[in-house]
């Protein structure tokens, strides 16, 4: 599962001497620039040789002894064919889970300095704010925290079947619990019951809380729950729902989505024995 990996330490501040050889991850539009052999971070001396500005670059953690940092670049061009961009999903089972999840949280916080260079407020420059995340402008005083847009997902139970649904709009075109973003004002529980009521017309009750992850699709925050199925007949949501349908013990299952995903980790805590 992506996840932070044990014993990583979470740093703010930049450290002052800056570490030695510091292990940097260099991401161009979302993806991540990584030895084309292994899948490993380029060391410091090639990243260097890139001539990218390290002076933007954003404190990330300490990480198996070893200083972590992160930068952004406008710029794709490579010297060579050793080194190569590579988006987050393509390295799902490829690298590491614990890597996997330093990487996710790393992009995340690339993507946040690239899109907070200047005051939404004002346009001045924004500068990093010590002893917390976050730009401030100069100007007016704004601050900009990294973005985390909250996502509820939920499985939906009636008896020994559950329900799962293919969205229209999702990458991997699979089938895969509901799940939908937050809209301001409304809490998670709120969210379920519009999100169920949209996407497929049906009523729930009895929600449980499961687990929740960080999915860097660009900054979102997924947080699962089961729900008892309530009253109603499945309804789709025509812009958002392609297929929606019960699956229980006897039935064909859909390929399942990556191990990666805490929507894989529902389905399977959750799918009725073979009988």
């Amino acid at each position: 599962m992506l996840q932070t990996p044990d014993a990583f330490l979470p740093l703010i501040d930049v450290p002052t001497p800056l570490p030695d050889h510091p292990l940097t991850f260099v991401f161009h539009r979302g993806r991540l620039l990584l030895d084309t052999l292994n899948h490993a971070l380029p060391e410091f001396e090639r990243v260097k040789a890139l001539g990218l500005d390290l002076a933007q670059a954003q404190s990330v953690g300490m990480w198996q002894g070893r200083y972590c940092q992160t930068v952004w670049t406008d710029d794709e061009a490579l010297p060579d064919s050793s080194l190569a961009y590579h988006s987050l999903r393509s390295l799902f089972n490829v690298v590491d889970d614990g890597f996997l999840g330093l990487i996710s949280r790393a992009a995340q916080l690339a993507e946040w300095a690239r899109t907070h260079r200047y005051c939404g407020v004002c346009a001045t420059p924004m500068q990093r704010h010590p002893g917390e995340r976050s730009f401030k402008c100069g100007a007016c005083g704004m601050l900009a925290y990294p973005r985390i847009s909250p996502a509820m997902m939920v499985l939906i139970r009636k008896g020994e079947k559950v329900l799962l649904a293919m969205h229209k709009h999702s990458p991997s075109q699979r089938f895969s619990p509901l799940a939908g973003f937050l809209e301001a004002g409304e809490s998670i529980e709120e969210a379920v019951h519009r999100e169920v009521m949209e996407e497929v017309g049906l009523r729930v009750h009895n929600l449980r809380y499961f687990m929740s992850q960080s999915w860097p699709f660009p900054h979102s925050l997924m947080i699962a729950f089961t729900a008892d199925y309530l009253d109603g007949e499945i309804r789709l949501d025509q812009n958002e729902i392609a297929e929606a349908r019960w699956f229980g013990a006897d039935d064909v299952w859909p390929e399942a989505s990556s191990s990666v995903s805490i929507s894989s980790m529902l389905v399977q805590a959750h799918r009725p024995p073979a009988k």
